[in-house]
């Protein structure tokens, strides 16, 4: 399928087509086709400066993620490939087939101070391919052989596939994982993000996740105002029936060719919808369908926001879940302390995002 969102049309220069037999999850509508290209990647560990983000390092072994999750915020990256942020983005996927080597070259120096990971800050690092080609698998060996703490969030139940590994990082460095789930209703999930795990899977991952001694939370991330901030409470308390200590949320933000794709699969999949959620994604957004400031694009500003807020905060507080960037232990203690000792204004809330983390 032609992108429709392409500004420039080109073969990969990343490096050469790689052919793997992807597996699809039982149940997982599976796109036509999906090409991988192979990557020699120069570094892997993204430094993030924005204040929006609770940590400091992030790894992420693929770009582009065949999960074809409309509301990605990483799809105009995309663009920075010669491709395009629509079907390019779920279809051409890079994987980044060295970075085990080169996690292990960076976290083995002696500079490095066993700081927490996060997998991964831009897509997800259990998304299909990683079933053939174990990079997120090999990168996790890799922290628990250096005692370095992680943090992972993803869409896919394919993280049981590495629950020794998790559950020796949490015995030993620590390890958090993350589910997102923004809808708990099927049809839904299926129009938005259409190759992503199904919710009832993503909740029986999240349950035995916990069981396994793995610290655990839950991300509804993105909430579209009009959509599914009503399903805000039965998704609380499910989450914490599955075992998850901790939850936040971020609002939807549509950066560059990310509100085209996203209101394109609105007027394709949902067109009852498309006027009433629009209105209200503009009236948390000053009146456009997107913030760009730090500090107000994750969480959006106006009595509706506000309202989604509370609506969040009573009952995560009702279902005993924790709230706030150090609950997904990838603050280090510096950053954490420097922020305690800076004198702000009261936030709104302590909602915040992780990075693919929508």
């Amino acid at each position: 399928m032609k992108d429709s969102f392409h500004r420039r049309e080109s073969d990969s220069t990343q490096g050469r087509f790689e052919t793997l037999t992807v597996e699809w999850e039982e149940g997982v509508e599976r796109p036509q086709e999906m090409r991988i290209y192979r990557e020699t990647a120069k570094t892997i560990l993204s430094r993030n400066e924005s204040p929006d983000l609770p940590f400091r390092w992030s790894v992420n072994p693929y770009r582009g993620c065949a999960h074809a999750c409309a509301y990605c915020y990483a799809r105009h990256y995309h663009e920075y490939l010669g491709w395009g942020a629509g079907t390019d983005f779920d279809t051409r996927i890079v994987a980044k087939t060295n970075c085990p080597e080169l996690l292990d070259k960076e976290i083995s120096k002696p500079s490095w101070k066993q700081e927490p990971l996060a997998f991964s800050g831009v897509t997800d690092c259990y998304q299909p391919a990683e079933r053939a080609l174990g990079l997120t698998r090999q990168c996790l060996e890799v922290c628990l052989r250096r005692k370095t703490p992680i943090g992972i969030i993803t869409k896919s139940s394919l993280i049981l596939r590495d629950l020794d590994v998790l559950g020796a990082l949490a015995r030993g460095p620590g390890a958090t994982a993350v589910m997102s789930i923004p809808f708990d209703e099927a049809e839904d999930a299926k129009g938005m993000e259409p190759y992503a795990s199904t919710p009832d899977s993503r909740f029986s991952t999240l349950e035995k996740l916990s069981a396994a001694g793995i610290r655990t939370g839950i991300s509804i991330s993105p909430v579209i105002p009009g959509w599914n901030d009503s399903a805000i409470p039965r998704i609380l308390e499910r989450a914490k029936a599955c075992g998850a200590k901790f939850a936040f949320y971020v609002l939807l933000r549509l950066p560059g060719a990310v509100e085209d794709v996203f209101m394109f699969r609105m007027r394709e999949k949902f067109p009852d919808r498309v006027g009433k959620v629009e209105h209200h994604i503009r009236e948390t957004h000053g009146g456009a369908l997107k913030l760009t400031e730090f500090g107000t694009r994750m969480r959006g500003q106006g009595k509706m926001a506000d309202m989604i807020e509370d609506l969040f905060q009573l009952h995560a507080k009702k279902n005993g879940l924790e709230m706030g960037e150090h609950m997904a232990g990838l603050v280090p203690e510096s950053k954490a302390e420097k922020k305690a000792k800076t004198p702000e204004p009261k936030p709104k809330s302590n909602v915040v995002q992780l990075g693919l983390f929508d």
